[in-house]
């Protein structure tokens, strides 16, 4: 069962913020953008500068259980969601 673009739960974008603001010192600086793919969502969070490290976690534990939990919602609604961490110069960290 494909879902159709319409179907896809629009909260991912809202989960993935309420996470990251419950992990860094400055909530109000956190974005979670939604880029659209052929068959996948990509969720691109960017927080300040000096709290990357509290969203990445020792070894990428952090990113690595938030990305888990966007893999599980992805069996369940047949969508791949996957996360990039943003860091200030706009590369995706490499948490994993």
């Amino acid at each position: 069962m494909k879902m159709s673009s319409q179907d896809k739960p629009d909260n991912m974008q809202e989960l993935v913020t309420e996470i990251a603001r419950a992990l860094v010192d400055e909530p109000g600086a956190v974005i979670v953008e939604a880029v659209e793919r052929d068959e996948s969502t990509v969720l691109r969070l960017r927080v300040a500068p000096a709290d990357v490290g509290k969203v990445i976690g020792k070894q990428g534990r952090t990113a690595r259980s938030m990305r888990t939990i966007l893999g599980a919602v992805s069996m369940k609604h047949h969508h791949r969601y996957t996360l990039d961490i943003l860091e200030e110069n706009q590369q995706a960290a490499k948490a994993e």
